[in-house]
């Protein structure tokens, strides 16, 4: 497998993942602006969109979102636990945080990326992005991590997502719970190498 990542992007919530199982893989870097990967090719011949992530398959197969990266990657190794079993209660509770943080919180830190948002709007974001955070907050008072006493590929994302903080202003200290939760997770020696590999530490 190859997944194709920018640093610090949501790519790398699938590429701790893949750490995180212990799975062989490869990357590519893919540079965002110009939509060129580290190799010299066009991103856009593999994925229209030319935004990451995407998993190539072994078999020719291509994945894209996060999301489906993240759980097909879970089902290929149960034993991992890093979702619970397809059809359970469990496993609807995990669809659901990864469609809340792909929705409420991924798309909100967008616009304070984008240096032609007016600062009025992002005043509105910023609002929006600590209602949020505050709610996330509140579920997490009193267990390690979103699911629970296991950390599970919702965790992968949000830890990804919350580390977007210190680029756009963002304190995530504000919540002692959310700063202790980021620092349980970046302790992980799968997060440790997956950040080292992307360049980030």
């Amino acid at each position: 497998m190859k997944l194709y990542y920018s640093p610090g992007a949501c790519s790398l919530s699938p590429h701790i993942v893949l750490r995180e199982m212990g799975l062989t893989f490869e990357l590519e870097k893919v540079d965002l602006q110009s939509k060129k990967t580290e190799s010299g090719s066009d991103f856009r011949s593999v994925n229209p969109n030319g935004y990451v992530p995407l998993l190539a398959l072994d078999d020719g197969q291509v994945l894209t979102e996060g999301p489906a990266i993240v759980q097909y990657l879970a089902d290929r190794a149960p034993e991992a636990r890093l979702a619970p079993e397809a059809g359970t209660m469990e496993r609807y509770r995990l669809v659901e945080w990864l469609n809340f943080i792909s929705t409420e919180l991924h798309k909100a830190f967008a616009p304070l990326f984008n240096p032609k948002t007016p600062e009025e709007w992002k005043a509105i974001v910023n609002d929006l992005i600590a209602a949020r955070l505050a709610y996330v907050e509140k579920k997490l008072d009193g267990q390690a991590y979103l699911m629970g006493d296991n950390f599970t590929v919702a965790d992968a994302y949000l830890f990804t997502v919350l580390s977007w903080g210190k680029w756009v202003g963002v304190d995530i200290g504000r919540w002692p719970t959310l700063q202790s939760y980021t620092n349980r997770i970046s302790s992980r020696p799968t997060v440790q190498a997956a950040l080292r590999a992307e360049g980030l530490i």
